[in-house]
């Protein structure tokens, strides 16, 4: 069984985000099961990351095409004002929690949390 790992990104830092998405996409070269969930100012790079003028979006598009993106938080998208771009890019809204993902789901079900 591999180990489960739950990425939580709330930082709007590109760097913080860069090394959640290097992360994700090494731990699952290496069998792991990874999930990245984006919250807090973090969202705001979701629609900033889908121009390929930013030095990022390369690495952001080999998040999205393995999947890893599990979770993009409802109530912190809407503030940041990137709630219509992460639906356009089809990426999965969570807010089970007052708006928010809950972290307490993901311990549930058995993965260990990370934050950046």
């Amino acid at each position: 069984m591999s180990k489960k790992i739950a990425l939580f990104t709330f930082n709007e830092d590109p760097f913080y985000f860069v090394h959640a998405f290097l992360n994700a996409l090494d731990m699952k070269a290496k069998g792991y099961d990874v999930k990245l969930i984006i919250e807090g100012s973090a969202t705001k790079l979701v629609s900033q990351l889908t121009d390929p003028k930013n030095q990022f979006a390369e690495l952001y598009q080999n998040v999205k095409k393995a999947g890893l993106i599990d979770c993009v938080c409802k109530a912190c998208a809407t503030m940041t004002g990137s709630l219509k771009s992460a639906e356009e890019q089809e990426l999965p809204i969570c807010s089970e929690m007052s708006g928010h993902p809950s972290i307490e789901r993901y311990m549930e079900a058995g993965y260990e949390i990370m934050t950046f």
